[in-house]
């Protein structure tokens, strides 16, 4: 029975609510075909998100991990295909730490591709009916800071692991007295989810699909 192994952050930002977390916390010790489930909440902190990461690495084993974070004002899953080595925050984490222009890991590369089926998560959560799409950019707070260091981690003490990452837009009631801010229910949410846990452990090679951006 492979592990799957999903990541989803506190509130941050003066939000009371994180659809990431709200989201992976449904799925929480869901057995699949083939494959079960282990979520664990990660703080919104530079700091300390990669150590909480890599204990629940330790403790889990897993075959696949995926971080899943917020990212409001996007209208669809977004599915991150590359992390970059850099933390530049626009506003301060949850410890009110704001790092600039600095790298995530001394000793890593500019960045990392995601070992998920990139592809094929994005076309099966549209095949559901699900808006989605792959991404070139997870940012430089802390969604793409646990991405880059799970990549890292994968990289250098857990060779056997894929690992990527999601970004969810907003839940509905977060966008009251932001519109015309996009959400998405969190039905929609957690169904993206599994399918993205279920190509991660169906797929070893991503299908050839155009996703790329001209922007």
């Amino acid at each position: 029975m492979k592990k799957v192994l999903l990541t989803g952050f506190d509130p941050f930002g003066g939000e009371t609510t994180n659809p990431a977390w709200e989201a992976v916390a449904r799925l929480r010790a869901r057995r699949y075909d083939g494959f079960e489930v282990e979520v664990r909440q990660v703080p919104t902190v530079f700091r300390t998100s990669l150590p909480v990461l890599r204990q629940a690495m330790l403790e889990v084993r897993p075959d696949v991990v995926i971080g899943v974070g917020q990212a409001g004002g996007r209208s669809d899953i977004a599915v991150e295909r590359v992390a970059i080595n850099l933390d530049d925050a626009r506003i301060p984490d949850n410890e009110g730490e704001q790092p600039l222009d600095l790298p995530i890991a001394e000793d890593g590369p500019a960045a990392y591709w995601s070992t998920l089926p990139v592809k094929a998560i994005a076309a099966g959560i549209r095949e559901a009916g699900i808006p989605a799409s792959v991404s070139l950019s997870a940012g430089s707070f802390v969604c793409n800071h646990l991405f880059y260091g799970l990549r890292h981690l994968i990289a250098t003490e857990f060779a056997a692991c894929r690992g990527g990452f999601l970004h969810v837009p907003y839940l509905p009631a977060q966008t009251i007295g932001r519109a015309p801010t996009p959400s998405m229910s969190l039905e929609h949410m957690v169904n993206a989810i599994e399918i993205a846990a279920m190509a991660s452990v169906r797929y070893e090679k991503d299908i050839a699909a155009v996703e790329g951006r001209l922007d």
